[in-house]
């Protein structure tokens, strides 16, 4: 118990202290007009207040990643808190700052976008296909997740639900994001922020047996700690699908002295849920082999269904359950709202039109349904390839940024190079991959990791060389704007 709240103690001074040092890093600026109101559109591009865009990112980048991938590393034991803890504070807090940061800057770029102005035309289009596969991939997650728990809840078939929540993709997808997102957010918040309290605070007055630190590793089949655990809890810790969902946010943020509350601030409150799933599924289970059971039987729905009914009862565990799958429903729509925006981005095709929203969506949505038929756990391993990989060329972009500005660039730099190695190593290991035994793939791994690294200062010497502006041109807001903000 004194871990768990110890590390939720740190989460927090950590969003007051490395996420204020983290600002001063970047320099906001007040003054400078954001893409909200330069580029307004009413269609990406809207003004809408920091609570509300700090809400809608807090569900955009929260799906069943804090909870699923953090039930299925508590298999590893409490070394599955340090990973959440250091993860979320100096990698994923940075990751979502900065890819936030540098998108309105960047006239609310996404990352391919970002990707191609800092690291190069190829990578350009090879993170243009990395971002679509991740998005498929979660947006197909983010449909069966959901549909499996309401199919245990509902005498409802699973097909209706999955048609029903793609209907709501649609519509989320290509209506004004103020229509509808920005509308039936504040009431998924709610649920969502019960969820999650709901369990905790349970497990503190309960008294659960949750674990205390030690770096064991206790997972049953023996799996080892780098680079699975790396892999397994993304969304919590560090996640690539958050650089592709707070571009939707830079577009609608009023100024930019609210990014840290927005990007840093809801990265930790998703930390914050990561560790208490984690928590609720150690003390449950004791951590042993009963916790593998309940997953091999049911997946890790069914260790949120049993830990929300033991937890709070009933009624409290249905609705702790409806808040869990308000999270994957509240990030599969904005999925695919970010897939058509990069891909109407990328082909240069104007939104303003429903038809031509329409024409980006619609393919997008058959690809995925045809997904939905593949096997959950097939799919995670995937998705969480594609995920880190993508936080990987995130974390090398803002190093870009950082470096080009002459500003201390360690602290994404360190993070940059770490999960190069884990998801190289991964790739190299895991059956989805090459298959190869684990001291070969530290081999391969650090060979890739020399190569990009070495790439990465090629690149840095070319530019260094040339006239290279890091951030977009941009007027500065009126006083009378500065003003009325202030009030």
């Amino acid at each position: 118990m004194i871990t768990f709240i110890v590390s939720i103690l740190l989460l927090i001074v950590g969003y007051f202290t490395y996420g204020k040092f983290v600002e001063r890093v970047f320099v906001t600026d007040r003054k400078r007009q954001t893409p909200a109101y330069s580029m307004r559109d009413n269609i990406d591009y809207v003004p809408m207040n920091t609570t509300r865009n700090s809400l809608i990112q807090l569900l955009n980048i929260a799906g069943v990643g804090p909870i699923f991938g953090p039930i299925l590393g508590a298999l590893y034991g409490p070394v599955a808190f340090v990973w959440i803890v250091v993860g979320c504070i100096f990698a994923g807090a940075v990751h979502d700052y900065l890819t936030g940061m540098i998108s309105i800057r960047n006239h609310g770029a996404h990352l391919p976008q970002l990707a191609g102005k800092f690291l190069g035309k190829v990578m350009k289009h090879v993170v243009n296909g990395f971002a679509i596969l991740l998005l498929l991939l979660v947006g197909t997650v983010f449909v069966t997740s959901p549909a499996a728990l309401l199919d245990n809840m509902t005498p409802i078939s699973l097909t209706l639900i999955i048609m029903a929540i793609f209907v709501y993709y649609l519509i989320a997808t290509l209506l004004p994001i103020d229509k509808v997102i920005g509308r039936i957010y504040p009431y998924f918040g709610a649920l969502l922020l019960f969820s999650a309290a709901g369990i905790g605070i349970g497990m503190i007055v309960t008294g659960a047996p949750i674990p205390e630190l030690s770096f064991q590793n206790m997972h049953p089949e023996g799996a080892p700690i780098f680079p699975l655990l790396f892999l397994t809890i993304s969304c919590g810790a560090l996640s690539g699908f958050h650089a592709t969902q707070t571009p939707i946010i830079s577009r609608t943020t009023e100024n930019e002295t609210s990014g840290r509350k927005i990007f840093y601030g809801m990265m930790i409150t998703e930390g914050i849920i990561a560790m208490i799933w984690a928590a609720a599924a150690m003390s449950l289970f004791h951590g042993d082999q009963s916790l593998s059971d309940v997953l091999a039987a049911g997946g890790p729905a069914a260790v949120v269904s049993e830990v929300s009914t033991t937890m709070l009862g009933a009624v409290g565990g249905t609705l702790a359950i409806l808040g869990v799958i308000v999270l994957p429903i509240t990030s599969g729509d904005t999925a695919f709202r970010s897939a058509r925006m990069i891909i109407a981005d990328y082909l240069k095709i104007d939104q303003r039109p429903i038809v031509k929203r329409l024409l980006i969506a619609v393919p997008l949505f058959v690809v995925s349904y045809a997904l939905t038929h593949m096997d959950f756990t097939l799919l995670w391993r995937y998705f969480s390839w594609a995920n880190q990989t993508t936080a990987v060329i995130a974390l090398w972009v803002a190093t870009m940024y950082l470096v080009l500005s002459r500003k201390p660039y360690l602290i994404t730099s360190i993070p940059a190079v770490f999960m190069t190695m884990a998801t190289f190593t991964y790739i190299a290991y895991a059956p989805i991959g090459f298959g190869l035994s684990l001291q070969v793939s530290y081999v391969v791994a650090a060979m890739g990791t020399l190569v990009c690294i070495a790439l990465f200062m090629k690149r840095v010497r070319r530019l260094s060389r040339a006239t290279f502006t890091v951030d977009e041109p941009a007027t500065n807001f009126s006083e009378d704007v500065l003003a009325a903000s202030s009030k």
